[in-house]
């Protein structure tokens, strides 16, 4: 099982780069990334999550009975929105800032472009749920948290209760 950067981790501020080798390499971090993400209970995890800067992410949204079978990961490389539209808010909480969720607002409907773990070229018309993950996922490439989209007043009593809470653990 691979290692979750938590906040404030400088390294999840990276900015991801394209993959260029869709190779056994490749494969096997996105296998190790969705055991882990599994395992913790994820929805989504963006490579860089785990420590490694590339344009890599996984999503596997819960079934109606709360299930995630593998035949519905999405596995995206280098992704890209083609198009955006509409507006939702959305509940979102992050595997590196465990245990904090907010309101967050994002497109509810995008088209996507990315490759698959073979290299071949993907587009899916996301929406609702899976288009706040893909926002969500894809933020991480560019080295941004969902927390950087809260209002400064929420983000600064995150920070105040994270400061707290590390004090305690000491």
């Amino acid at each position: 099982m691979l290692e979750i950067l938590t906040y404030p981790d400088k390294r999840l501020r990276n900015k991801s780069e394209n993959v260029r080798s869709f190779d056994a390499k490749l494969h096997d971090l996105l296998d190790q990334m969705y055991m882990t993400m599994i395992a913790k209970n994820g929805v989504g995890l963006a490579a860089i999550q785990v420590g490694v800067p590339l344009r890599a992410l996984i999503i596997n949204l819960p079934d109606e009975n709360g299930d995630q079978s593998i035949k519905n990961l999405i596995e995206v490389i280098n992704p890209e929105i083609i198009t955006k539209e509409g507006s939702i808010k959305f509940n979102e909480g992050c595997l590196s800032v465990p245990e904090y969720y907010d309101d967050v607002e994002r497109f509810s409907d995008i088209v996507v472009r990315f490759k698959d773990r073979f290299g071949s070229d993907k587009e899916l018309e996301a929406k609702e749920y899976l288009a706040v993950a893909f926002q969500h996922e894809m933020d991480h490439l560019e080295g941004n948290l969902f927390i950087d989209r809260i209002s400064i007043m929420k983000r600064k009593k995150f920070e105040k209760e994270l400061k707290k809470n590390r004090k305690k653990k000491l």
